[in-house]
């Protein structure tokens, strides 16, 4: 990846006062994009403020829903670039609400890609699905060409996203390409739902960290710096790509039981600090394990994740213990 690619190129952002679209914001700004970012709510704890990114860019107060705004800011700012991670991102959220779900993760993102057909300018658009859009496969690692059987409210969306976007690379050849991450953790994670920040905080605060299923779960997680670059690799390399999905995860699959006791002796806290598990037993909705092959995205990008499990748990809870103050 040069660090000359992104110099005076115009960038749009959905998503980017989430956790990892400001991080790809971060890495934008740092090599000399000009980046446009799109914000639905004025969040007071959001990752594109605790980055202190917000001066540094644009931002567009909307919904990626509304494709009158969507084709006016592409136009407008003369986008290049598109990085579409706005989304209803919480499983126990959409669940709840999947209809709120289902408006923001289908309906934004074929009200997004219309307008990136329509206006002349966009060269390169890359389109966040999940791991979660697979749903459950009796073999793994995922690769590529499995089919997407995601069947709860957010995998099902997730899919949908995933199907949308590569129709229209495939019909229209809109410049678009798909990404397929694992769980991704790192700096300014500000959702304590999910289980790495949430443990974290809980164990630096010596509160026991709680467990929500039975602890048995096998998941992947991807440090937030190697997401980013995924993402840019794939918009660099767009005209190779057009299409196509690409699965990026970090090799290590890990039980969450596990994973929260690792949390805890890294923090320090070991003998001080102990789990608490929810349930019994599994829960009937949850898939008993999510993991990646990224063999395609190495083979054909040269990606690989840089930052293994432990290192990037030590680098986030580093930053935690440094911004606890600022954690809700």
């Amino acid at each position: 990846m040069s660090n000359s690619f992104w110099k005076s190129r115009n960038a749009f952002v959905t998503g980017a006062t989430g956790f990892a679209g400001a991080h790809i914001t971060r890495m934008l700004v740092e090599q000399g994009a000009r980046v446009v970012c799109l914000q639905r709510d004025a969040v007071r704890a959001n990752s594109l403020d605790l980055f202190d990114l917000r001066r540094r860019v644009t931002v567009v107060n909307g919904s990626v829903e509304d494709f009158g705004l969507m084709e006016r800011i592409i136009a407008e700012y003369e986008i290049e670039a598109v990085f579409h991670l706005a989304a209803q991102a919480i499983v126990g959220a959409a669940n709840r609400s999947p209809l709120s779900t289902f408006e923001a993760n289908i309906r934004g993102t074929y009200s997004l890609l219309e307008a990136c057909r329509r206006v002349d300018t966009i060269r390169r658009v890359v389109v966040a699905s999940s791991d979660k859009a697979y749903g459950s496969h009796d073999e793994l690692p995922y690769s590529e060409d499995y089919p997407l059987l995601g069947l709860f409210p957010y995998d099902a969306s997730k899919a949908c996203t995933d199907i949308i976007a590569r129709s229209y690379g495939h019909t229209y050849r809109t410049p678009v390409v798909v990404s397929r991450f694992a769980n991704i953790y790192g700096p300014g994670d500000m959702n304590m739902s999910r289980i790495i920040p949430g443990t974290i905080v809980s164990a630096l605060r010596d509160e026991a960290p709680i467990i929500r299923s039975d602890g048995t779960p096998i998941r992947e997680f991807i440090y937030v710096d190697d997401v980013a670059r995924g993402y840019l690799t794939l918009a660099e390399r767009i005209d190779e790509v057009i299409g196509e999905a690409f699965n990026f995860g970090a090799g290590e699959a890990v039980r969450v039981l596990d994973l929260v006791k690792r949390i805890i002796r890294l923090a320090g806290k070991e003998g001080r600090v102990e789990p608490r598990v929810m349930l019994e037993r599994k829960i009937e909705r949850e898939i008993d394990a999510q993991f990646l092959s990224a063999e395609k995205a190495e083979a054909r990008l040269g990606w690989r994740a840089e930052i293994d499990l432990d290192e990037g748990l030590r680098r986030t809870i580093d930053w935690y213990r440094a911004h606890l103050d600022q954690v809700q």
